[in-house]
């Protein structure tokens, strides 16, 4: 079932299908997704007991799309409230890309407040873009065209980066499935989050991480190169790196089974 909660005077959508769920795994979704690509995991992970909740980050998806807010502190503090308003203890932590980023910086800011587990898929940490003292990553100039586009012609942008998220080929039906759920999100946030990833990094919030981590990264990714799953590995102590041959960035649906199976064996160990 589907929900709306009232988290820092924002409505924020809550999928949560399986309430009763013994163990609980909370999922930060990805730019410019929603929780609607985590639908393969809400397939089968509730069949095997697991409570699977995905949170629409604000501007996307069905929460509230203010103009404001999209900083990691601010974007953390929203997954705080949810966590709070649903008293979650004990749970495992699940972000992609810039959900991973957000994921890292709870860890950082919240002190990992309630997670047992993290899982960084495709993360976008510490840092997406190549800076003077970081040489991994992509250039700026490729954030500036995201930005650009957002303001010209948000549709063509999508289109555009859809083409470069997964090594695997995809129908025609899926890909325009992938373009609606960016297309949910607001223009504004779109571009704020694309802003955010040049404003902002994660060394210090990354070099805090205390609790069990596993990375799962694509080894053909376009969007978030490998290597930065491999500073990750470096950085997080007690962390394990889960590089998967045939995916790209979307390695939650291009291997999905895999995916699976992997999530479960780390919750479980």
């Amino acid at each position: 079932m589907g929900y709306y909660l009232n988290v820092n005077n924002i409505s924020i959508y809550v999928e949560d299908p399986y309430p009763k769920g013994v163990k609980t795994i909370l999922f930060l979704h990805g730019w410019p997704g929603s929780h609607r690509l985590f639908e393969y995991q809400f397939d089968k992970l509730p069949q095997l007991g697991y409570r699977c909740i995905g949170i629409d980050t604000r501007g996307f998806g069905n929460s509230d799309k203010p103009f404001e807010g999209y900083d990691y502190d601010t974007l953390s503090d929203d997954v705080r409230g949810v966590v709070e308003a649903l008293g979650l203890r004990d749970f495992t932590l699940a972000g992609h890309s810039t959900g991973g980023a957000i994921a890292a910086r709870y860890m950082g800011r919240h002190l990992g407040y309630g997670v047992r587990k993290l899982v960084l898929i495709a993360a976008a940490v510490p840092s997406l873009i190549r800076r003077q003292d970081f040489p991994f990553g992509i250039e700026q100039e490729r954030v500036l065209q995201i930005i650009e586009g957002t303001y010209n012609d948000r549709p063509q942008m999508l289109r555009d980066f859809g083409d470069n998220f997964f090594f695997q080929h995809t129908s025609q039906a899926f890909s325009d499935w992938f373009f609606q759920i960016g297309l949910q999100a607001a223009g504004w946030a779109t571009a704020a989050i694309a802003r955010t990833w040049i404003d902002e990094v994660l060394f210090t919030d990354l070099e805090s991480i205390g609790v069990p981590t596993m990375i799962i990264h694509g080894i053909h990714d376009k969007v978030v190169p490998f290597q930065l799953a491999e500073v990750q590995h470096r950085m997080i102590r007690n962390s394990i790196l889960v590089p998967l041959s045939f995916s790209g960035h979307g390695s939650f649906y291009e291997q999905r089974d895999e995916f699976n199976d992997t999530l479960v064996k780390f919750i479980e160990s």
